[in-house]
């Protein structure tokens, strides 16, 4: 599988990465020897960028990838997430602390490849959503701190929020990696916002991020699953997906995933998943990809997208 540079990281990853979310749900209620399954033939097929958080199942995505990683004793890179509540904001950086010795113990490790802040950043600090200004002043030295301790080794944010603040936190350099939203209904991280479409435009967030030297992981790559465009869930999958910059619901969502249908078959895709995933490796920027799994199937699908390669030029024109 292709590896791409992870930014100033310097890690070379796969640009198929493993989402171990609730949205796909394998990780967080999953079988142990569906997961084991997983992971062996995950590895085996060259993906070496897991990804997780503190708040994926309560922290049973975290028991359950440390476990299997442990059980293989694979070289890769490991990713994780923490976030801030308001009781939190009065001592942040004993919060961050904390979590991060929470996930570890978790996952049976001493220290984790990446911590990221998973908190939606915003100019005006309200309840989940966390102020950029804290992020910049507070969060950063704290993981910078984190960092020099040997606790984790490169430090990143969720790149949800308002545009204005993420582009802030993307331009302050104080952090290695951003995860990006970006998807076939949403490009706006990588070019233009077409014109009509709904949802948040994140002003080529992707192309800013590469001038700074941050790596790039792309999230919401499938649109929470409505770029299969279907309103079906797996029974592993999250049940109620909430878009995320992108049309109001879901089903608007997935409305407009299928009127890529034509497209999607016109570029030579077997599916409409393989098409959205196609196009998102096909942007230059792009560092790796998550894709969240409810089944190996999911898993052997999206190897099988990744190794086709990018779509051709003239379906990613039509796209914008």
């Amino acid at each position: 599988m292709q590896k791409r540079r992870l930014g100033r990281t310097g890690l070379e990853v796969s640009v198929l990465g493993y989402g171990a979310g609730a949205v796909g749900g394998l990780f967080t209620k999953g079988a142990a020897a569906d997961q084991e399954r997983a992971i062996a033939r995950a590895i085996d097929a060259g993906i070496n960028y897991f990804d997780t958080a503190a708040r994926y199942g309560d922290g049973e995505s975290e028991k359950n990838l440390g476990r299997v990683l442990k059980s293989r004793k694979a070289n890769v890179v490991v990713g994780t997430k923490f976030r801030l509540t308001t009781e939190d904001r009065a001592h942040a950086g004993k919060a961050i602390e904390r979590s991060l010795e929470e996930s570890l113990s978790r996952m049976g490790c001493d220290h984790v490849d990446l911590f990221q802040l998973h908190n939606p950043l915003v100019a005006k600090d309200a309840g989940d959503k966390l102020a950029i200004d804290i992020a910049l002043n507070e969060v950063a030295p704290a993981l910078e701190k984190l960092r020099k301790a040997g606790k984790t080794r490169f430090i990143g944010f969720s790149g949800v929020g308002e545009t204005a603040a993420l582009h802030r936190a993307i331009d302050s350099k104080l952090f290695d990696t951003v995860q990006v939203v970006y998807n076939a209904l949403n490009p706006s991280a990588g070019g233009a916002m077409p014109k009509g479409a709904p949802g948040q435009d994140y002003g080529r967030m992707l192309e800013k991020a590469k001038a700074a030297d941050m790596g790039t992981i792309i999230i919401r790559a499938l649109a929470g699953g409505a770029l299969s465009g279907t309103t079906e869930r797996h029974p592993l999958a999250m049940q109620s997906v909430d878009p995320i910059g992108s049309a109001p619901d879901f089903s608007g969502d997935v409305a407009r995933a299928r009127e890529l249908e034509p497209l999607a078959r016109e570029s030579g895709s077997a599916s409409l998943t393989e098409f959205a995933e196609r196009f998102v490796i096909a942007h230059p920027a792009v560092s790796t990809m998550l894709v969240g799994y409810s089944t190996l199937d999911h898993l052997e699908a999206a190897i099988a997208a990744v190794d086709k390669g990018p779509l051709p030029e003239a379906a990613l024109k039509r796209i914008a």
